[in-house]
């Protein structure tokens, strides 16, 4: 089938329009390049750039290139942005989704997945979170997510679209050609790859939690991994639908990861413990037993797979992109 994917020049969009094109689709990426990267765009997919809240030209893509389905990866997805910039999230996350939706039933087009997040859950009583538990997300980022959903569901309702909804964390790791190029960054491996690498400091949000070592514990899942995770709900579709977590069921502590930067870069890691951030719970992690049963997806890469296959990249890629 041919795919177009939003948001397909961004870190997980990239690793997941390479990945459809390995299983023979073929792919547009449709990409404003506001946070994403034009060289990160494989070379066999279309490029097609701007902005999602442009439903005309998200059909006219669409129809162009006569697709068959869509992966909606198109989103602002920082947490504390979205606290300084609520309105804005919600104009680009939700009306965004809408002008999809729209350009979707233009054009005809009746499949889509869709990135969501697992902060739809906002701070949970139980882990690991099932997707039956609530819903009630505690930041703008969240609630747009939510929001974006809800916006599915009524379009599937109405006989529109079939899609599903994958709901993540923490993506982490690198394939041979694409990795993490965020300005600023904020994710955990590569701030503490970057750490190791420059003999920097890396502060330590808390080490008095109720976890087995004190640091938060976060659900870590390989970027390769959400990108088959993506090409299977892609594949199931019409069959499959519905909202699926893509998590370990386990998770791992800061502690553990910033030990296993160490341990693979060959680098001493000098860590600085601070105080905790406010909103910031114990432990977030993701059932994936819907998701094994009805997607047969599992995360079969290690934490260590993913910081050997980021530090490898950035080892390649000192300056990211260079863009």
């Amino acid at each position: 089938m041919h795919v177009l994917v939003t948001g397909g020049a961004g870190y997980i969009g990239s690793v997941m329009a390479a990945r459809l094109l390995a299983r023979g689709h073929r792919v547009t990426v449709y990409d404003d390049l506001s946070r994403g990267h034009r060289a990160a765009v494989p070379a066999e997919a279309s490029f097609v750039e701007g902005d999602i809240r442009d439903a005309a030209r998200v059909r006219v893509a669409l129809q162009d290139a006569r697709c068959d389905a869509i992966v909606h990866m198109a989103a602002l997805a920082e947490v504390g942005e979205s606290v300084e910039q609520p309105e804005r999230y919600h104009d680009v996350n939700v009306n965004g989704t809408a002008a999809v939706i729209a350009a979707a039933r233009a054009a005809a087009v009746g499949r889509l997945v869709f990135s969501s997040t697992a902060a739809v859950y906002g701070a949970p009583e139980r882990m690991p979170i099932e997707e039956d538990d609530e819903l009630a997300p505690t930041n703008p980022y969240g609630a747009s997510k939510l929001a974006g959903e809800r916006l599915l569901e009524r379009a599937r309702d109405d006989g529109d679209l079939a899609f599903t909804a994958l709901r993540y964390f923490n993506a982490c790791g690198a394939d041979e050609a694409r990795g993490e190029d965020h300005d600023p960054e904020s994710h955990l491996v590569p701030l503490a790859l970057s750490a190791a690498r420059d003999g920097a400091a890396l502060r330590v949000f808390g080490d008095d939690y109720p976890t087995p070592d004190g640091t938060c514990v976060r659900d870590y899942v390989h970027v390769a991994d959400l990108s088959d995770a993506h090409v299977l709900a892609l594949e199931a579709l019409p069959t499959v639908q519905g909202a699926f977590n893509l998590g370990t069921g386990q998770g791992d502590s800061v502690k553990r990861v910033l030990d296993a930067v160490s341990r693979i870069t060959g680098l001493e890691l000098r860590r600085e413990a601070v105080g905790r951030r406010a909103g910031d719970p114990a432990a977030l992690v993701a059932s994936g037993r819907r998701a094994a049963a009805s997607l047969f997806w599992r995360p079969w890469r290690s934490l260590d797979d993913a910081v050997r296959d980021a530090w490898t990249w950035m080892q390649a890629h000192p300056g990211g992109y260079g863009d």
